[in-house]
């Protein structure tokens, strides 16, 4: 293998580029923007000319509702966002409003997923107007609004369950759970997810909803049934 030039016997010492270590300061800064609009007929023009005249030049835009599990033009900013930081940048994701990203627990969701790639975000208008870092207090009171909110709905699933077994009611629900699905439950629930993310992750195979998940309402009943034909003490959620 021929010797580069710089490394021959003789030549001055030349130190070449090294990969950014660990725990080194950022190497740049890039501030990445997002605009969203719930409907068609709603404009971006406002959020986008905002992003612009705070100096954002990469702006992911797109219209679409807030509930939708899959926003593509927020996840090519994610993306970005968390190439251009593994790479050595600082890097921040900047929005009109924090509701543009979404609310409660999506939100908190999608906060936690920024702190720990360590992208930062920045707010221009709103209550939680300005920049704030990743291991700052909005992330933590974002990560304890998350975990207050699924208690919540794990408590209020619960509660409506045990409501219509006391009025002699059927959860509806139960033509659309089979063995397969009860099977993928408990092994599920062994790794300790919520009724909510068990909910998520099944899929109906038969009647009209052939295609959707079941609710977490569905999924509370069929392994509360199971456990109860089992014998196993009644569970008291997830």
């Amino acid at each position: 293998m021929a010797v580069p030039a710089v490394r021959k016997p003789g030549t001055p010492w030349t130190e070449l580029p090294r990969p950014a270590a660990a725990g080194a300061e950022p190497a740049g800064h890039a501030r990445i923007g997002y605009a969203r609009a719930s409907t068609a007929r709603q404009s971006l023009d406002t959020q986008t000319d905002a992003l612009k005249a705070a100096g954002i030049t990469r702006i992911f835009a797109e219209k679409i509702s807030t509930r939708a599990t899959i926003r593509p033009e927020l996840e090519r900013a994610l993306a970005l966002a968390m190439e251009m930081r593994a790479s050595g940048l600082a890097v921040t994701l900047v929005v009109h409003e924090h509701k543009r990203l979404g609310r409660g627990i999506e939100l908190a969701a999608l906060a936690e997923q920024l702190r720990a790639a360590g992208v930062g975000l920045e707010f221009l208008s709103g209550e939680l107007q300005g920049g704030h870092d990743p291991s700052g207090i909005v992330f933590t009171v974002l990560a304890a609004l998350s975990g207050m909110e699924r208690e919540y709905i794990r408590d209020r699933t619960l509660e409506g369950h045990e409501s219509a077994r006391t009025r002699g009611k059927h959860i509806g629900g139960a033509t659309v759970t089979d063995e397969a699905m009860l099977s993928m439950a408990l092994h599920l629930r062994g790794q300790n997810l919520s009724l909510r993310d068990i909910a998520a992750r099944l899929v109906i195979t038969r009647s009209k909803k052939k295609g959707q998940h079941p609710s977490p309402a569905t999924v509370l009943r069929m392994l509360r049934d199971h456990d109860e034909a089992a014998g196993r003490p009644a569970m008291q959620g997830l």
